[in-house]
């Protein structure tokens, strides 16, 4: 129930305090929305209270009024603050340490509160807001921390999208490729069908043309030959030698054949169609025995687009994934191996500083410590060997291209000049670990690719 005061500042259909207040000429005062609700639907405006009709369907504001309920809110939402014991109706001054809740005098001397331990309301809030302030620093470091990380992923989920699309792109542009090869073959063929088709049709055409005039030579004589053995004898007689002779210039030939190899020679048209398009694709396309791995590769690293050489560039923006080397200008092949034999070739030509070797799969990539990578590093015209455990100096007179050899099975990698056979340098390890093929380069002239490996095609013709 409101108080006598606050019942001054409330409107009497509501019975809140006033919002908005508008006053009628018989001077009563009702907030605006109540007014117009309660006029609502009615033919005669009438107050509300003493049912004196009104003149104005829109009465005037209140002002002074509006302004005395702001003052009188605003004064008691200040006293509101000061909290009331709910047992008490007193002021809430002391805060039980037991209890762990704040309490006023009277609670201090009650039974509840027996021996119990207080502390001034100040000095409890103080010493609290000091507790929770403690593993709220940490909060608010975390929560900076998870902001960050929010952004590198929204960053990540973008650089998926452009990877996607630039992969699309290669792709249509390598089936462009396949596309226009196979109808430049379609057309080749065709056009070898239709050039026999042409030769072998005018060769037709020609034989049976001779036919054509043998036939009416030979159809004339018959005719002519008849006509002489149907006239009189003495006619007959006198054309005989005549008609002789006309008759052995048209001696009776060899019947005429079809010459062999007259017919389109389909079976070389269609014969191991497909089979002969694939081999003769195998001169347009080549087969890298290493494929780079893009999301290995350092942000100073340009990878060419069929990912078979390296080079160095700008720095990138690319997202921070585990994979990636973020120190040391290097990238790895997408495959690892963990057993067998394997070797690729790697064109290093006039490069001033390049490393290329194997690297396992537990290999460091953040920082500045490359570990478990053996390989050989050229930088200042010097060839080191380099390993976990050592650094050593190469007598190795500069050479354009390396072959590198992983025996995994044996331990071993081996490096060798592929040109002269020359072997260059052999590492013995133990490592047991699924071993990635290394690169790294620091020359943005010279870039080191990989070198293709000779496709070809063997018929088994066994039995």
């Amino acid at each position: 129930m409101a108080s006598r005061s606050e019942e001054d500042y409330c409107c009497s259909i509501c019975q809140d305090v006033f919002r908005d207040p508008v006053v009628l000429s018989c001077s009563h005062s009702f907030c605006k929305a109540c007014l117009k609700s309660w006029w609502k639907d009615k033919e005669v405006k009438e107050c509300p209270l003493c049912k004196r009709r009104s003149s104005r369907s829109k009465p005037p504001g209140n002002l002074v009024l509006k302004n005395l309920c702001e003052t009188f809110i605003q004064k008691r939402d200040k006293s509101s603050s000061h909290a009331l014991c709910s047992l008490h109706s007193e002021q809430l001054r002391l805060f039980c340490l037991d209890h762990q809740q704040p309490v006023c005098l009277v609670c201090r001397d009650s039974e509840k509160h027996t021996k119990h331990r207080f502390s001034p309301i100040d000095e409890a809030a103080k010493q609290h807001k000091k507790q929770l302030q403690e593993p709220l620093e940490p909060m608010k470091k975390k929560l900076q921390c998870l902001e960050r990380v929010k952004v590198e992923f929204e960053q990540t989920a973008q650089h998926i999208k452009v990877q996607a699309r630039r992969t699309e792109r290669q792709i249509k542009e390598q089936f462009e490729k396949l596309h226009r090869f196979l109808q430049e073959e379609e057309e080749t063929r065709k056009a070898a069908l239709r050039e026999e088709e042409e030769q072998k049709s005018r060769m037709m055409k020609k034989k049976i043309e001779d036919l054509s005039r043998n036939i009416t030579a030979l159809s004339d004589t018959i005719r002519t030959t008849e006509k002489e053995l149907r006239a009189e004898d003495v006619s007959f007689l006198l054309n005989y030698k005549a008609t002789v002779e006309r008759v052995q210039q048209r001696p009776l030939l060899r019947d005429p054949r079809l010459a062999s190899g007259a017919l389109i020679d389909e079976a070389k048209h269609l014969g191991n169609l497909s089979f002969n398009i694939w081999n003769k694709m195998k001169d347009l396309v080549f087969c890298s025995p290493v494929v780079l791995d893009p999301n290995s590769a350092s942000p100073w690293l340009v990878l060419s687009e069929d990912l078979t050489s390296l080079r160095v560039g700008k720095n990138k923006k690319l997202p921070d994934n585990p994979e990636r080397f973020d120190h040391f200008f290097s990238v790895l092949g997408s495959e690892g191996f963990n057993s067998g034999t394997h070797s690729w070739d790697v064109l290093v030509g006039d490069g001033t500083r390049w490393s290329l070797g194997v690297s396992a799969e537990s290999v460091h990539r953040k920082g500045i410590m490359l570990s478990a990578t053996w390989g050989i590093w050229f930088h200042e015209g010097k060839f080191t060997a380099v390993s976990p455990s050592a650094f050593s100096d190469l007598s190795v007179q500069k050479i354009q291209k390396i072959r590198v050899k992983l025996d995994w099975n044996r331990k071993k990698l081996l490096f060798s000049d592929p040109d002269t056979n020359k072997h260059i340098h052999t590492f013995t390890h133990t490592c047991t670990q699924k071993m990635f093929p290394y690169f790294g380069t620091r020359d943005p002239h010279h870039p080191v690719k990989m070198l293709p490996v000779n496709v070809s095609v063997t018929l088994d013709q066994s039995i």
